[in-house]
């Protein structure tokens, strides 16, 4: 059996205009939100970037790969050289088209198998990235981000990466204790490679392509979730997966310029792969009803501080441990905290009907695409929000 997957079956919008917004709705009556203004923050920051030797390890975009996993190019150079043009410009006033469709945060339930065999598909495929802006993301299964795994703890997972692509790829799932040189081994266009493992602890993690530079295979969109449930999970209402990620545009239609990435200047920080989808999409819920979050920040470079403007998370898991749950304390947390490569989830619900913005309380990356909306209940015409 398969393990289970983010629902691909999203609605289509029925109507994208500058003042409409359609919601994820579970099948119930909707009504748009409408006057939605997003916030205009800082632009771009660029910091002098560094690049870092442990991102390579030695693996290469190169065709040419060694048996061990590593590369016959010592240096970590990468056959494809980082674009060199200002790269493809978002405008983060733009809408989606009439026939644009988001990526569905559904996150389905693990599935009760203890065995999950699944063939993930290494692609390039030139994608939406933001309204009007096309990009050649480096994929798993033609998706960013890749098709998401859940699981319990003891679980055997054996996954078959198959490389349909014309780079190097490979795979490292984080929620796995395996040799890095045997199954994360690149694999050139043409072949595949099997890599399995059995989930020994629960966490909420990334995987994704580790082949040298790392940093650009991960910034141009390969990376993913995998979810190990903790021994013990409260039933809820709804789940959700975010997954926090950089993009540094390269020139339309061509893959993401490495030298932003080693700068760590990004064009936008978004939510699974698209810049403030949800702002446009809104994730549809009832007040009152429980909801988690699973936050997973991919990077490569930036950090999250995950917030919900109207409510307050009363129960924190992070990194494999709860922080936070209902008791005799009566705490209460605002922001989930993570660095590139953690994760953790949050629960909470609304207490009135409304707007919640769904942000990273880093400001600066607000007006970069980090935004999302989520609609409790019925909502009237919205005001600008003063954030």
């Amino acid at each position: 059996m398969e393990p289970s997957q983010a629902n691909e079956d999203t609605p289509t919008s029925e109507t994208n205009s500058a003042t409409e917004a359609d919601a994820f709705s579970s099948g119930r009556t909707r009504r748009d939100p409408v006057g939605w203004t997003m916030w205009s923050l800082a632009a771009i920051i660029a910091v002098s970037g560094v690049f870092m030797a442990s991102i390579a390890l030695g693996r290469s975009d190169s065709s040419s790969v060694t048996a061990a996993g590593g590369s016959n190019n010592a240096s970590g150079t990468p056959a494809t050289q980082p674009a060199t043009a200002a790269g493809a410009s978002i405008d983060f006033q733009a809408t989606p088209a009439a026939d644009w469709t988001p990526y569905d945060p559904t996150l389905k339930p693990a599935d009760g198998a203890t065995e999950h065999k699944l063939t993930m598909h290494a692609t390039e495929k030139v994608l939406e990235i933001a309204p009007g802006v096309t990009q050649e993301m480096w994929t798993f299964d033609d998706k960013v981000p890749g098709p998401t795994l859940r699981g319990n703890v003891g679980d055997l997972f054996t996954i078959t990466l198959v490389n349909d692509g014309k780079l190097a790829h490979s795979i490292d799932l984080h929620a796995s204790k395996v040799a890095w040189n045997v199954e994360m081994k690149s694999i050139n266009p043409g072949e595949s490679i099997v890599y399995q493992f059995k989930a020994k602890l629960a966490g909420a993690f990334m995987y994704h392509c580790g082949t040298a530079p790392a940093l650009h295979h991960i910034g141009n969109g390969m990376y993913g979730a995998i979810i190990i449930d903790p021994p013990v999970l409260a039933p809820v209402d709804h789940e959700y997966l975010l997954v926090q990620s950089e993009i540094y545009t390269g020139p339309e239609g061509q893959p993401g310029d490495l030298t932003k990435m080693m700068a760590q200047a990004p064009d936008a920080v978004v939510f699974n792969g698209y810049v403030s989808q949800y702002k446009f999409h809104p994730i549809r819920v009832e007040p009152n009803e429980r909801v988690r979050v699973w936050v997973v920040d991919a990077g490569p470079s930036e950090n999250s501080s995950f917030h919900i403007v109207g409510t307050i998370f009363d129960t924190v898991f992070k990194e494999g441990s709860y922080t936070l749950q209902p008791d005799a304390r009566q705490g209460g947390s605002q922001a989930l905290d993570l660095q590139p490569a953690q994760g953790g989830f949050v629960e909470f619900s609304f207490d009135a009907a409304g707007l919640y913005p769904i942000v990273t309380h880093k400001f600066a990356n607000v007006g970069k695409g980090a935004l999302g909306l989520f609609q409790a209940g019925e909502v009237a015409a919205a005001g600008t929000p003063t954030h």
